[in-house]
């Protein structure tokens, strides 16, 4: 449940927005709110930069909630950096995002993936993505491999 309660009247949707008016210092704040390894703000301006598609979500002049796509433009396509901050988290704000960004891509793709946030596969399953049973990750460091791997059997 969320601690805020939306007034949908005062949120504006910018999908692939000038990226040069974002604060990307408070998008690296939001990253760290949700417990997220640290991003860089000229990085991740970068990467945002290179992305097909982006969603900012602003209630008032207050990012809320973000999301990209990174891809080949046929083949390949991920959905990354979906971000709510917590104190909006219930209000469907990632919910929207997932699905706006998946809409954007179309049926022109093999495959679109995602990695989710330890604890959020529920969230996307009940979206209707499956789990993958052929995905690997080479692990970036201990945490990654704790949270995003299955123990050797």
């Amino acid at each position: 449940m969320s601690a805020v309660k939306l007034d949908a009247t005062k949120l504006s949707y910018e999908i692939n927005p000038d990226l040069s008016r974002v604060d990307w210092k408070y998008v690296c704040e939001l990253f760290d709110k949700v417990n997220w390894r640290v991003r860089e703000e000229r990085e991740i301006e970068a990467a945002f930069k290179k992305s097909t598609w982006s969603i900012f979500i602003y209630e008032g002049e207050r990012l809320i909630a973000f999301g990209r796509t990174v891809d080949d433009g046929r083949y390949y396509a991920l959905l990354a950096d979906v971000v709510v901050d917590p104190d909006f988290q219930g209000n469907g704000l990632g919910k929207y995002l997932v699905k706006t960004l998946n809409e954007k891509l179309g049926d022109n793709y093999h495959f679109v993936n995602l990695t989710a946030a330890p604890g959020k596969g529920d969230f996307y399953k009940s979206l209707g993505w499956k789990k993958q049973s052929t995905s690997y990750i080479w692990p970036q460091g201990p945490k990654q491999l704790r949270q995003h791997t299955e123990p050797d059997q």
